[in-house]
């Protein structure tokens, strides 16, 4: 019997044969863009430490130890003259929530002359001593080496984008001068550490320890209460130019500057086109625009002096972007933490009570740990939240009915380098619901 083969089926199986060849002798793209791709992001994954590296400096309410030395410090607060009451919220809300008890002075900062109502009325409530400065031209305005014409030419066109404040002169030269030359004043010369304070904002919890004295006894340089994402259209080069910076200085990445950065998830050569866009380096990776929120900083002067940073700062200011974009302030202090310090040297102040705007951080009050006897502190005022369980606050004057700052992903994700344990995928889904 002779056996008829079928010439299709012939054809299909030569066919099918060829394709399992090939695909044995040529594997697939992404075997090859896979194991790159992980490394690399694994390179930007946050190491957690062995245990927590910042802590609240206390848990409920001290004794203030009105006796104790201070550090040389100063309250500073930029205002203008038609702000006064404001700015009378401001310092009386300080007051009442801390420098009652340790007469610190506050530095009034101005670039324009003070008026005489503004200045009695912050002598009769400032318990440490009110100063008043003038902040010079030079100081403040357009550096001599900007061609002003052009910039105010980028800041009516940012105006007319709407670039958040972009188009307000007077902004570009604030966030010019937060940024660089106010840790330069003669003002402030003396002092070796500063808390920022501006019109307008509320403290709610008692602060009944010194804040400056923790600071130092803890070796850290910079404290804040708020982090939140940057509006993008402000500062679309900035990242890249302090990224460029850090690789010529060979500065090592930090595990802050880790949190700061979003890899990319594309396989090399692709990822390098990813630098063509905003807010990513020349290597194609990303700056996730989380940063402090600068309006709140108790931060060491010596840090912002050093070479270090007033370099970096110099680099910044010639290149234009504080005239050109909108750059800030915050950002720059920010990604300028991440490239200098060990996360450690960063404390979150997560005890204090603060609104600026509509952003909010109010802890709960701490269970059985409000000195309700003491005589420093005096009786506690009727609008004293009621305690709760793992509430670290000293008398805060918040019913958590407002949203808070707690549990957002820039917090969460400023705040990883120091934490000792990861996140639960509860905690880190609420993260991005705040």
């Amino acid at each position: 019997m002779v056996t008829r083969l079928n010439p299709t089926r012939t054809v299909f199986s030569t066919n099918n044969q060829r394709l399992e060849n090939r695909h044995c002798s040529n594997p697939p793209f992404w075997q090859f863009a896979l194991p790159p791709i992980y490394f690399h992001n694994s390179y930007f994954s946050v190491h957690h430490p062995a245990r927590d590296l910042d802590v609240p400096f206390h848990t409920s309410c001290q004794e203030p130890d009105i006796t104790a030395p201070r550090e040389s410090a100063a309250i500073v607060m930029l205002a203008r003259n038609h702000e006064v009451e404001k700015a009378l919220r401001t310092v009386i809300s300080i007051e009442k929530h801390f420098n009652r008890w340790f007469h610190y002075p506050i530095v009034f900062l101005n670039d324009e002359e003070w008026d005489p109502e503004f200045i009695s009325t912050m002598n009769e409530t400032v318990s440490g001593g009110a100063k008043f400065e003038v902040v010079s031209p030079e100081e403040w305005g357009f550096p001599s080496y900007i061609n002003e014409d052009r910039a105010r030419q980028a800041i009516n066109r940012q105006g007319q984008q709407g670039v958040l404040y972009g188009g307000l002169e007077s902004y570009h030269h604030m966030c010019r001068f937060y940024s660089g030359k106010f840790y330069t004043l003669k003002a402030l010369k003396e002092y070796k550490w500063y808390w920022r304070i501006e019109p307008d904002v509320e403290f709610y919890c008692a602060l009944t320890y010194d804040p400056f004295v923790e600071m130092a006894k803890h070796e850290k340089v910079y404290g804040f209460t708020v982090a939140l994402p940057k509006e993008p259209a402000t500062c679309p080069s900035l990242f890249r130019t302090v990224a460029d910076w850090k690789e010529q200085q060979d500065y090592p990445t930090t595990e802050l500057w880790k949190a700061m950065v979003s890899p990319s998830w594309l396989p090399w050569p692709f990822r390098k086109m990813m630098s063509w866009f905003s807010h990513r380096d020349r290597h194609g990776d990303g700056w996730n625009l989380c940063h402090y929120w600068s309006n709140f900083e108790i931060a060491s002067l010596d840090f912002f002096r050093s070479n270090a940073y007033q370099y970096l700062f110099e680099h910044l200011d010639r290149t234009g972007g504080f005239y050109s974009e909108r750059w800030g302030d915050a950002p720059v202090h920010s990604l300028a933490l991440g490239m200098l310090l060990d996360s450690h040297k960063v404390h979150h102040f997560e005890d204090i009570g603060y609104r600026h705007d509509w952003y909010y951080q109010c802890p709960a009050n701490a269970p059985g740990g409000q000195l309700l006897q003491s005589e420093v502190l005096g009786e506690p005022a009727f609008t004293v939240a009621e305690e709760m369980k793992d509430g670290i606050g000293c008398r805060c004057e918040c019913d958590g009915s407002r949203t808070r700052n707690h549990a957002s992903y820039c917090l969460n994700r400023l705040t990883q380098p120091n934490k000792g344990r990861r996140l639960g995928v509860y905690a880190w889904a609420r993260s991005w619901w705040p």
